[in-house]
């Protein structure tokens, strides 16, 4: 298990995603940090799958501050539209969107298209890194299924969550209190897989 004096740097910009990881890892013996505490400059996000771009962040943030990092690449992924927006979820209408434009540019994509065609997944892989030049990262994913709705609802999460109906029902992530939401969502899927690979190799090492 992670020794409690260890600080452990997330490797992300985003507020929202740092509210909530930093939630999800409260109960763990990490230190956890967010890498602007050290102001680690963000790296350009090149890769071609959620995959390649959250190892990406990861060994940034190690580099830069010489610590164990954690990073997420996620996005929306719906079938609609050939899993667009995807990988680039975060700037789908454009470098540096707003989240109102991103989900706006979403709805009109799928303007007319009817609710049983409107399926759709959040997903998130998570990558650890002991240290910059670790061969042996630990990956996990994690995978949410909902639907697009119409119109945007609700105010709480970030992103694309007013608009995403939880599986089969009603409510959109953005209406759900934010221990529900972590308790269902594809990061908080993938983090808890992800921990319980951190503190399985702490114990074999």
């Amino acid at each position: 298990m992670p020794k409690a004096e260890r600080a452990l740097v997330l490797a992300t910009g985003n507020a929202g995603k740092v509210r909530e990881l930093s939630a999800l890892l409260a109960d763990s013996a990490w230190q956890v940090r967010p890498q602007s505490d050290f102001g680690v400059s963000e790296v350009e996000e090149t890769g071609l799958s959620f995959v390649e771009n959250a190892l990406l962040k990861a060994r940034n943030a190690a580099q830069q501050t010489g610590l164990p990092a954690i990073a997420d690449d996620s996005g929306l992924v719906c079938d609609a539209l050939d899993g667009a927006p995807g990988i680039y979820s975060a700037r789908y209408a454009g470098p540096g969107a707003s989240d109102a434009a991103n989900v706006q540019k979403l709805l009109a994509a799928l303007a007319g298209v009817p609710a049983g065609a409107r399926r759709c997944r959040f997903v998130s892989v998570m990558v650890y890194l002991a240290h910059a030049a670790d061969p042996c990262p630990l990956i996990a994913q994690g995978r949410w299924e909902g639907r697009v709705a119409t119109a945007a609802r609700g105010d709480g999460g970030f992103g694309y969550d007013p608009v995403f109906l939880v599986g089969d029902g009603g409510d959109t992530a953005a209406e759900l209190d934010p221990a529900r939401k972590n308790a269902l969502s594809h990061r908080g899927q993938a983090l808890r897989a992800l921990v319980a690979q951190i503190r399985a190799a702490d114990a074999g090492a």
